[in-house]
């Protein structure tokens, strides 16, 4: 459970296809493929991410920056197009429904292979929390050379920023800090391994002048970003993550006076994801997760719109919904 699927749910960010079933962090096994699917069999751990479809035939797709591509579908709130072959007809003209459901039919392309010593119950997460925090950590530490040397912040401390936090750990980044308002959750950080900041103490912040290499902003809610810039070293970014609606304000001459990046990053492509879950397999980064049973999903719908469901992520346990109740579509009342 992602908090993605609150805002879908919610008709913020502009969605408004009704009813839907959310879910971008999807693991399973295949039980049928079409006859030209040549890289999956039946039996197999597979997962599904944020997205479903796009053109394949724009430069960023062939680049495999699908995540990128004008005409991306995701895996739910999305329009399907049209022309996608006789298996995807019935889906025309109609929004895309995600892992909250029995099963879910996706092109080839989409879909990945869990690596054999991975467990289907935090593959999922993987999927959003881990490829989105993988993708920029990949673009300014790995392919520069690695981590040693390298000081990492991570603003929040969610889902998004312990999965920071194990995948900054495994590509051997000299230090990780967490950037959090206050200290409710420092004990957890360092049980991590992590320096811990309280970035409303403005001398805290003061001493850590030109500290960072790079600052992985995982809040999805209005924050004062320029008073952080000022914690990275000369050329370090900053990378947003988090989908804010409201403006941020910072001067310019706070980002030219030490040639500071500003920067957004979403999910990854097709070839980054699938190398982000062998990563992760090779170094057994395993998510904080806890598996709940379908008719608890509800409740923690609510915790996630409050902010008080804390950092595991919660997976559904999708044979649990047999168990659950049918709801008449005309009415409110459960039937058998």
């Amino acid at each position: 459970m992602c908090h993605s699927d609150c805002h879908a749910c919610n008709g913020d960010w502009g969605l408004d296809s009704w009813p839907i079933a959310p879910g971008h962090e999807i693991s399973g096994i295949v039980r049928q493929v079409g006859n030209k699917v040549t890289k999956f069999k039946v039996g197999d751990k597979v997962g599904v991410g944020c997205m479903v479809q796009s053109c394949n035939e724009c430069d960023l797709c062939k680049e495999g920056l699908e995540q990128h591509c004008p005409n991306m579908i995701q895996t739910y709130g999305s329009m399907f197009p049209e022309g996608k072959g006789a298996n995807f007809k019935n889906a025309e003209g109609r929004h895309t429904n995600g892992g909250y459901s029995r099963d879910i039919v996706v092109n080839d392309k989409f879909v990945f292979h869990i690596p054999e010593n991975m467990d289907m119950k935090y593959a999922g997460v993987l999927l959003c929390a881990g490829i989105t925090t993988f993708s920029p950590l990949n673009r300014h530490i790995l392919q520069k050379g690695g981590g040693k040397g390298k000081n990492v912040a991570i603003v929040g401390f969610g889902g998004l920023g312990q999965m920071a936090i194990k995948l900054c750990k495994a590509m051997e980044v000299d230090s990780v800090t967490v950037l959090s308002r206050s200290d409710k959750k420092k004990a957890e950080a360092e049980r991590l391994g992590c320096k811990y900041l309280i970035h409303s103490d403005d001398e805290a912040l003061k001493n850590a002048a030109r500290s960072f290499d790079v600052i992985l902003d995982t809040v999805a809610a209005p924050h004062d970003i320029a008073k952080l810039t000022p914690t990275m070293k000369v050329g370090g970014t900053h990378v947003l993550l988090g989908a804010i609606g409201k403006p941020f304000e910072i001067s310019a001459f706070s980002l030219i006076g030490s040639r500071h990046s500003l920067e957004g990053s979403l999910i990854g492509g097709i070839p980054e994801t699938q190398e982000m879950l062998d990563f992760c397999a090779k170094h057994n980064i395993v998510p904080e997760y806890e598996v709940i049973h379908a008719k608890d999903a509800d409740d923690q719908f609510q915790a996630m719109m409050k902010g008080t469901s804390g950092g595991n992520r919660r997976v559904i346990d999708l044979a649990t919904l047999d168990q659950l109740p049918i709801v008449d579509k005309d009415s409110s009342n459960p039937s058998q």
